[in-house]
């Protein structure tokens, strides 16, 4: 994945707050990256942050998780095995739009007079709400408050309050209240095409009306997925005269218009409900009625329950996820808001997948990546395990699809795909996609993380042992034995996107390894389930013998483990003459070149030490940490959550507390110049980690949690929660003592350092931090690729 632009040293972008995202004015430049920060989601509906009026913006976004349109997949060279078709996210009918006429005059902030503007997305409410003071070239003064949610109670809805205050002359206002398929994607492609079928994705097959409520039925033309929006609303007005409400509707356009005179002093208030569904097999008036229902449902509840079911979901989230930290301003602000775009990119995705954009951006077509398994999931299961069981059940949904592949591969097992919308391969350039078979690892890894920390045995009956046996089977077709017995995956491409098609890469055989032990374990939990999948004695021994024969390269000349077999022995890239205007690299240099040079995009062998940590001794961490820093250039938003880990493992914490800052403000402050494509969601979910697993020194094995903190100079004090087994445990950690307090539930017992802890439900358990032994000087990074400094990035 190439998600890095530019590094850009601007300083805070928004107002900071530990619990609010909030900015003053307008900048028409800058409308695309407020639109991703602002964005609301649930999971299954996402809205991009786009002003009301719909104009101006920069990038229109409605979407809906799982809907796409299918296009041909142009190649100069066919080659066996390539995706026929690619996937690209489109926008269903938005129903964010809510036109406002003052007089004759549209209400555009780019004309008359702004005298204020100011959005505010709160993070305990879930709300974005929005204050404007405009007066138009007619000397028209009026006032607009809008406050819209995307429903994590009400899977389906999304909901704007919007008011218009007259605050000078007696003034007709007219707000014109819109849902408006096919609009624009920032997308152009080079096959005419495929630009041709995303330019208008969508066929009308029906447009009603039923009082102020209308209804839109679209299809694609090329995936066939039937989309339905639905919307209604209400209108009252503080004066004496009522507002009238006519709505319309065709294949293009919905619309409700509102038309009300107001005196100086009153205003006129619009609740409109939006219902959003699709289906690939449901009929057009099924999936209407579906809409429909849920948008009545919601109109009979009313806004102030809206806003009070999002409150009580997000303080039942906080309640555990919340990660508090004393002693600076903007971090407190950025993991909250991390934490935030990490919940509402899942929380209601229910048996789809999470787009790496979330769904308040296009970034990469809206496909899911391995990055979701590696660094959400993780996330999820630990404050909102539910959500991580609802995407690991639409993993295992795609089987059939992964199986397919394997076998067209001539591979057995599954194979999952790289890049995906519904569970079929969309990337063409195989070398990074087909051959980096460690996304299966990390599928696998994921599942037993996330009956480790559960305990939730059904879903391992039910979906995860079936996932673990299937990857595990493909280790076994895709490895080899040599002469002396050791194992080996030969032709793979690890994380790094800088080298590609290697021999024994050290991530993916350890993964690998763990994915074949974890599968046998599985497996004898479960033994009635695996005999149904065909699992007998001799195939278990088979993954364990080649779990304990895995080969692991390790270089006795350089005392480190080299990325794959033979990365040590390759001619380093010059980096000392490498320019700043030069990265990406990939963007400068051919891959041909890239390959065979000793030069890392995003940590691979540092991402090893931290997933399969019991690997590597202390030593093997400090030197492979040290050799590849060196080396790392980072054009990836995925690699400084995981060099802060184990940079704080290795007791470099002001180097951790620096790519810590640097992961925090990627979004906040656009450090990359891409935010604008929306919210990189597992770079977010790893400025968690490298609070709870680098400061909090966190790390999950079959023995459970053990937590070795030390904290930076800069941070008196970090307090988070996790989830073990249905209970939350708090820990609390200051620059001498750790505190862990069971919150409820049966005992359980934690590791503290080389100490083993039995917690009680209620009873606070507090410890010395032992000293740390001195860590010697700081490793170098490339020129001009030193981790953005902490001092500069949280500066208020």
């Amino acid at each position: 994945m190439n998600d890095i632009g530019s590094r850009s040293s601007a300083g805070p972008r928004f107002e900071v707050a530990p619990w609010s995202i909030a900015r003053e004015g307008l900048d028409p430049a800058r409308l695309a990256h407020d639109e991703s920060v602002f964005g609301l989601s649930n999971g299954h509906v996402g809205w991009r942050g786009n002003l009301d009026e719909g104009d101006p913006r920069g990038v229109a976004g409605s979407y809906l998780n799982g809907v796409f349109e299918e296009h041909p997949m142009p190649y100069a060279e066919e080659g066996y095995g390539y995706p026929q078709s690619g996937q690209t996210v489109i926008n269903v009918p938005n129903g964010q739009i809510i036109r406002l006429v003052v007089d004759d005059e549209p209400f555009d902030v780019q004309r008359g007079e702004l005298l204020h503007h100011r959005r505010n997305l709160d993070l305990r409410d879930g709300t974005l709400h929005r204050e404007a003071d405009w007066i138009s070239p007619t000397d028209r003064h009026i006032r607009v408050e809008s406050t819209r949610i995307v429903s994590f109670s009400r899977r389906s809805i999304a909901a704007v309050r919007y008011r218009v205050h007259a605050v000078s002359h007696e003034i007709a206002i007219t707000i014109q209240s819109e849902a408006l398929p096919n609009e624009p994607l920032p997308i152009t492609h080079s096959d005419p095409r495929v630009q041709e079928l995303l330019t208008a994705p969508l066929v009308g097959v029906d447009a009603a009306v039923i009082g102020t409520a209308a209804t839109l039925i679209h299809r694609t033309r090329e995936s066939g997925l039937s989309v339905a929006v639905s919307m209604d609303h209400s209108a009252t007005a503080s004066g004496p005269f009522p507002p009238t409400l006519v709505t319309e509707a065709s294949p293009d356009l919905s619309r409700t218009t509102v038309r009300v005179v107001l005196a100086p002093g009153e205003h006129v208030e619009l609740i409109k409900l939006v219902g959003h569904d699709w289906s690939s097999t449901t009929s057009a008036s099924a999936l209407r009625d579906r809409t429909e229902a849920a948008v009545a449902d919601a109109g009979r509840a009313g806004w102030d329950r809206l806003v009070d079911e999002q409150r009580a979901r997000l303080d039942e989230y906080w309640a555990c996820a919340d990660v508090e930290v004393e002693g600076e301003p903007r971090l407190q602000q950025a993991v909250r808001y991390a934490l935030f775009q990490v919940f509402q990119a899942s929380v209601r995705a229910e048996l789809r997948s999470v787009p790496c954009k979330g769904l308040t951006g296009s970034g990469y077509e809206g496909h899911t990546f391995w990055d979701f398994e590696a660094f959400v999931l993780p996330v999820l299961t630990s404050t909102a395990p539910h959500a991580a069981e609802q995407v690991l059940r639409w993993r295992h949904s795609t089987l059939p699809h992964a199986r397919d592949r394997a076998e067209q591969l001539h591979l057995c097992g599954a194979t999952f795909p790289w890049r995906t919308i519904d569970g079929r391969e969309s990337s063409g350039y195989w070398p990074a996609s087909t051959a980096a078979f460690h996304i299966n690892a990390d599928i696998a890894g994921a599942v037993l993380h996330y009956v480790r920390a559960t305990g939730d045995h059904a879903f391992e009956r039910e979906a995860g042992l079936e996932m673990l046996v299937e990857t595990a089977r493909l280790w076994m077709s895709l490895g080899r034995r040599d002469a002396a017995g050791a194992f080996h995956i030969d032709g793979v491409t690890g994380p790094d996107e800088y080298s590609a098609v290697a021999d024994d890469n050290v991530y993916t055989n350890l993964m690998a390894r763990l994915n074949l032990r974890g599968a046998a374990a599985s497996a004898r939990r479960h033994p009635e389930v695996a005999r149904t999948l065909g699992v007998d004695e001799a195939e278990l021994d088979e993954w364990l013998s080649a779990a304990a024969a895995m080969s692991i390269p390790f270089d006795e000349i350089r005392g480190v483990h080299p990325q794959s077999a033979g990365f040590t022995d390759q001619d380093l890239w010059d980096l000392e003459n490498t320019t700043p205007e030069q990265y990406p690299l990939q963007e400068h240099f051919p891959y041909f070149d890239l390959y065979r040079k000793q030069v890392v995009k995003q940590a691979d062998l540092v991402l090893a030490l931290f997933f399969a940590h019991e690997a590597f001794t202390t030593r093997e961490k400090e030197r492979a940490f040290a050799y590849y820093e060196a080396i790392t250039v980072r054009d990836s938003s995925l690699s400084a959550a995981v060099q802060a880990i184990i940079a704080a493992e290795v007791g470099q914490l002001d180097l951790a507390y620096d790519y810590l800052a640097e992961a925090a403000t990627l979004d906040l402050d656009d450090l990359h110049e891409n935010a604008s494509e929306g919210p990189h969601i597992a770079a977010l979910a790893g400025v968690w980690t490298a609070i709870t697993a680098g400061f909090a020194g966190m790390r999950d094995s079959d023995d459970g949690l053990r937590f070795a903190p030390r904290l930076p100079k800069r941070v008196s004090r970090l307090s988070f929660g996790v989830r073990i087994h249905g209970q939350t445990l708090r820990v609390d950690v200051t620059a001498n003592t750790a505190t862990y307090l069971l919150k409820d539930g049966p005992s359980v017992t934690v590791g503290h350092f080389d100490d083993r802890v039995d917690l009680r439900a209620g009873d606070p358990v507090t410890l010395e931090i032992p000293e740390a032994t001195s860590a010697g000087p700081r490793p170098s990074q490339p020129r001009g690729r030193e981790p953005r400094p902490a001092a500069e990035a949280f500066r208020s």
